[in-house]
């Protein structure tokens, strides 16, 4: 599976670990490997892939969704709806290919992440101490999930959790911003006159999905942790919000929580883009919203519960 999306990148590259920070060093000479969280260095993988191999998108374009004729009824989409800007979606027919696009909304300086191997989505405040960064794909994974860089110090970020976690900005978290995803014919029922990322310039599939099959795997890519705790399987889903976690079997079984001050709803007509060869024919999975007890939404993340072990194993598993 995974060999086959390298293959359509055309980077096929040895699966490798380094215990040695200095092996990444000859790599990445611009950053500093003296600061970092990462306790054991076995858990930092390459994932097949170079330094921006999987491009991300900066100053993206975008159409009226209202025109768009590329995106089926049922397609996933990131919704971003800030105050003082037209609600635009970020489709994950691209955002599967790119992973990060850099953009800027209602003045905000924004990074759209999607890690596939962890299902998770994210939205950050891309301003900082250090000043406003874009990101870009390291093509190393930790846990399986995503490692970010940014161009201005070079510095590694976990994607999952938007912390900084080698380099000059170690240690420092990105501000998250409420974003969702959803299909494609909920964000034009809601926003008629949205907008839409324009499909990139770039030579890739646009549709397709190069990880066939992979949520109905055992066990994730690249990962060498411990199984979630209860019962869990790796590769369920979960609804992060903070440090506490919703399995979406019971909020698609209940159709809608209310607990620990935060209020989650779900309802059918997404597919899962990580299911069948083309994203728009994965099974029904269900679209979440959280939001808080005024009806604002609130950050949060659809991801597997292999992945919430990993980054909170701590946390909160809100189980019944």
């Amino acid at each position: 599976m995974l060999r086959g999306l390298l293959l359509c990148f055309g980077l096929l590259l040895p699966l490798t670990a380094a215990a040695d920070p200095q092996v990444w060093q000859r790599e990445w000479p611009k950053t500093d490997f003296s600061r970092s969280l990462v306790a054991d260095w076995q858990e930092i993988r390459s994932g097949g892939v170079p330094k921006d191999g999987i491009p991300a998108l900066d100053t993206p374009q975008f159409t009226e969704a209202a025109k768009d004729r590329r995106i089926k009824p049922r397609e996933p989409v990131i919704t971003l709806e800030l105050e003082g800007a037209t609600p635009r979606a970020y489709p994950l027919r691209y955002l599967t290919w790119h992973e990060i696009v850099n953009d800027v909304v209602a003045g905000v300086p924004v990074a759209v992440t999607y890690c596939p191997l962890c299902n998770s989505a994210v939205t950050f405040d891309r301003r900082t101490r250090a000043g406003v960064l874009r990101f870009g794909v390291t093509g190393k994974l930790r846990h399986s999930d995503l490692v970010m860089y940014d161009r201005e110090t070079q510095s590694w970020w976990q994607q999952a959790t938007g912390t900084g976690i080698v380099g000059r900005m170690t240690g420092t978290r990105l501000k998250t911003l409420p974003s969702w995803v959803e299909s494609w014919q909920e964000f034009t029922a809601r926003n008629p006159e949205g907008l839409v990322m324009a499909q990139p310039g770039w030579n890739r599939r646009y549709g397709q999905n190069p990880y066939v099959n992979y949520d109905r795997s055992d066990w994730p890519f690249l990962y060498d942790g411990t199984p979630p705790p209860h019962g869990l399987a790796p590769m369920e889903r979960v609804v992060r919000v903070g440090s506490r976690a919703w399995p979406l079997a019971r909020l698609a079984r209940e159709g809608g929580i209310r607990e620990a001050g935060v209020v989650l709803s779900w309802r059918t007509g997404q597919a899962s883009a990580l299911d069948t060869g083309t994203i728009a024919g994965g099974r029904d999975i269900g679209s979440v919203r959280v939001r808080d007890s005024q009806g604002r939404d609130l950050p949060h993340d659809v991801m597997f519960a292999f992945a919430f072990h990993a980054f909170w194993p701590d946390g909160t598993w809100m189980l019944k």
